[in-house]
């Protein structure tokens, strides 16, 4: 039979199942620490079309943390972001950026050389690269874009553009950044030179000409942290890479309130049920 415009099943005891969407966001990754800093990758980022859950099912909801940042005067990569799993679905963890080599993760994380990392097909894209120039680097990829590249010193590349092709997801939760969107890349970390922007959608900035830490990505939204800035202290240093930012999951179904877990509103003719940390959702 038809409900609501989902196909529903019976299962015994009179049972009646319904459909749910759902959105999930891995955690984004860290940015790296060098004279050139990669840009962390944005987190995975999967909606999944309506799917049949059976009242008073349960199902685990987990949430990936965003990768920590190269720490101080490192010369190390970001770590990648953690998986965000539920009902089924998984969204990988945005690579870490590079510095001779970006991560692969959900979108890839920037480089100082001539591979991004590899975004994973259907969640994001590639990290952005370093095309000329000696001192800068790429942006991290976002589900919406591939990262900037770095085409010569006078700044490196910003953090691919995340999406908000589910804007109602994020508007009816007071979810998301820039109205609504999510899974933006970090931008690459220079020395003495202009860093690469942040992007819309939770992706760190990654400044150039300091010893300061980068821009976390935005918390909730998967986004991935900006590469580290650097510059001439008494010798070459390094600052610190920014954090990735954490992920999210929000499930809906149409009508009024019927499951539980995470933070539940209804608007517009939907239920929404927000996780911004680990939990459970019981439908």
């Amino acid at each position: 039979m038809t409900m609501f415009g989902y196909n529903v099943l019976g299962f015994g005891s009179g049972s009646i199942g319904y459909g749910v969407e759902i959105l999930l966001v891995a955690g984004g990754g860290g940015g790296a620490s060098y004279i050139g800093s990669g840009g962390g990758g944005a987190g995975g980022y999967i909606h999944a079309t309506p799917k049949t859950v059976i009242p008073a099912d349960e199902f685990t909801i987990t949430i990936g943390a965003g990768g920590a940042g190269g720490p101080y005067n490192s010369a190390q990569v970001g770590s990648d972001g953690v998986n965000t799993s539920g009902l089924g679905f998984t969204a990988i963890g945005g690579g870490g950026g590079g510095t001779s080599t970006g991560r692969a993760g959900g979108s890839g994380g920037g480089s100082r050389g001539a591979t991004g990392g590899a975004g994973t097909d259907g969640q994001g894209n590639d990290g952005g690269v370093m095309t000329a120039g000696s001192w800068v680097a790429g942006g991290g990829g976002g589900r919406g874009a591939v990262g900037g590249n770095a085409t010569g010193n006078s700044s490196s590349g910003a953090g691919g553009a995340g999406s908000n092709a589910d804007a109602t997801f994020a508007t009816a939760t007071s979810s998301g950044a820039n109205s609504g969107y999510f899974a933006g890349g970090g931008g690459g970390g220079s020395y003495n030179t202009t860093g690469g922007g942040g992007s819309v959608g939770g992706g760190g900035a990654g400044p150039g000409g300091s010893l300061g830490t980068a821009t976390a990505g935005t918390v909730n939204t998967g986004g991935g942290g900006g590469g580290a800035p650097a510059t001439y202290s008494g010798g070459v240093k390094y600052g610190t890479g920014g954090a990735g930012g954490s992920g999210i999951v929000i499930i809906r179904y149409v009508g009024a309130e019927k499951a539980s877990g995470g933070t539940s509103n209804t608007t517009g003719g939907y239920t929404y049920h927000k996780f911004t940390s680990s939990g459970t959702f019981t439908a």
